[in-house]
């Protein structure tokens, strides 16, 4: 008999999948998720996760066969850990503080993991920061059968342009491909609100859904406070718009509180801007939507420009959205360096895999696979699970990859725009001034912040502390930190980085 012994996510599909599985739909969403993926799991097997759209992660236990099956979604937007005991048990959750808390873990800390979080501000691969923790990746299964672990993939992303239709023929099956997934994305009787920035992504989702209230984050720096933007499109709209203000007293006072959550250490600044976000926004929704993918399926990140650039040296460097630290700088801070543990060495496989394709469907690529994941993702599910919110991404889809899939790179990205197909398609929705703003980016006043002597207490606590001695050489981060006080504000993320790493480490082993 099968069991659902682990679940987190949204079937977004459910309907569907209700009538082809004949699922009486009106049973509870527990009950009816639970339901839908039993009877997936007999009809499909380890195909299941291409008739699910939605987010999912999960495991299944076949008493019969003492066989367990853990499935990812395609994207990855919810993660799965798995450990094996050293008497040959499978444990797993999508929490690793579930698995630290399980009989026969033996915690240890992955000291290599560092190196690639130094650069990345994220873990890459498999692997964790828990030594034996590792990570399903998406788009795979898990079979845990007689002591032994097989992992299959049953998606990967792919590209295949199709240079048969004009941008407003892409733009209109965008449209009414988002439209469908609407229909989707939340039962009658649900209510959502929806995040809210100045870009084109977030004002799409709203402007196509039927939320009365979107949310949004600001700071007192109007140089850096972009929720003037969102609160002009809000009103556009016709929508409540409510703004968080964040100080720099709340920001750093959540840092701990991302680093415990977030279970590994992150040093993305803005994860602490989301975090407060979901924070303030769950006081008032259970469930709010965001616009996450985007930019990594459709091009919309500024560097992509750069991609006939790059040409066929991407695969010396690119290693993702993020690339902080080069390897002679964290040689000369680390105390234990990897010469053969690098970011480069992890993306390899995937330029293998995409030697075929254009440069920038080779950057969208690694994005997806490891930027995606790695980060953005694991923000959204973590810190809006601490919250006690349920984050859903309209534009997460299969069916809104499979469209991005066939776009020619020039429809995604040209020499003045981007997300052009996108823009295009929330043009029919939103003023042109709104659908084709440049993009802004989420902006942190941190930068400015923590060179400030009545805010920056811990970080120089932790940078001349025994923890930070444990792991390097305290001279050599302490002048990266008096330079960037001095002035070198492009030194700021190689601070926090750092600080994050040493945040999480006291959380978790001081």
């Amino acid at each position: 008999m099968l069991h659902i012994t682990h679940y987190s996510g949204h079937i977004r599909n459910h309907k569907a999948l209700c009538e082809e599985l004949a699922i009486d739909g009106s049973l509870s969403r527990a009950e009816r998720e639970e339901a839908i993926l039993l009877a997936a799991y007999q009809t499909w097997g380890k195909e299941v996760g291409l008739h699910l759209h939605g987010m999912f992660a999960f495991a299944v236990y076949d008493d019969e066969t003492d066989t367990t099956v853990c499935v990812r979604d395609p994207f990855g937007t919810k993660p799965f850990y798995y450990y094996v005991t050293a008497d040959g048990r499978l444990l797993y959750s999508t929490q690793i503080r579930d698995i630290l808390g399980m009989d026969g873990f033996e915690k240890e800390l992955n000291r290599k993991m560092l190196q690639i979080y130094l650069t990345m501000t994220y873990t890459t691969g498999e692997e964790t920061f828990f030594v034996g923790v590792k990570k399903l990746l998406p788009g795979r299964t898990l079979t845990f059968k007689n002591g032994e672990i097989t992992i299959d993939r049953y998606w990967k992303p792919t590209f295949a342009p199709d240079y048969s239709k004009t941008l407003e023929e892409w733009a209109d099956e965008l449209h009414r491909t988002v439209g469908a997934i609407m229909k989707e994305v939340k039962d009658e009787d649900e209510t959502v609100e929806s995040f809210l920035s100045g870009g084109v992504d977030s004002s799409y989702v709203l402007a196509v859904s039927d939320c009365a209230a979107c949310n949004s984050c600001g700071y007192d720096d109007s140089r850096l406070d972009e929720s003037g933007l969102a609160r002009q499109t809000a009103e556009i709209l016709g929508r409540q718009f409510n703004r968080c203000l964040i100080t720099p007293e709340r920001y750093f006072e959540t840092i701990p509180y991302v680093m415990e959550n977030m279970e590994q250490p992150l040093g993305d600044a803005s994860a602490v801007c989301f975090a407060i976000g979901c924070i303030e926004t769950a006081k008032h929704t259970d469930i709010c939507y965001s616009g996450e993918g985007a930019d990594e399926f459709f091009g919309g990140y500024n560097m992509y420009r750069n991609a006939p650039r790059y040409g066929e040296n991407l695969p010396t460097f690119y290693v993702g959205n993020t690339n902080i630290m080069k390897e002679d700088e964290k040689k000369a801070i680390l105390k234990d360096y990897y010469e053969d543990f690098l970011p480069i060495d992890l993306v390899r496989p995937l330029y293998e895999d995409n030697a075929h394709l254009d440069p920038l469907s080779k950057m969208l690529d690694i994005d997806i696979q490891v930027w995606l994941e790695g980060d953005i993702y694991l923000n959204v599910d973590k810190m809006s699970r601490a919250a006690g919110l349920e984050v859903r991404m309209p534009l997460t889809d299969r069916r809104v990859f499979d469209l991005a899939s066939r776009l020619p790179s020039e429809m995604k990205v040209s020499e003045s725009q981007n997300k052009l197909v996108l823009r295009t398609a929330a043009a029919k929705l939103l003023p042109e001034e709104i659908a084709f703003r440049q993009k802004l980016g989420f902006v942190v006043p941190i930068r400015v912040w923590m060179a400030d002597e009545r805010y920056n207490g811990d970080v120089r606590r932790l940078f001349k502390s025994e923890i930070a001695d444990k792991f390097f050489d305290r001279d050599a981060i302490w002048a990266i930190f008096e330079e960037y006080i001095g002035g070198n504000s492009d030194n700021w993320r190689k601070v926090y980085v750092i600080y994050a790493f040493l945040v999480w480490y006291e959380i978790y082993f001081g």
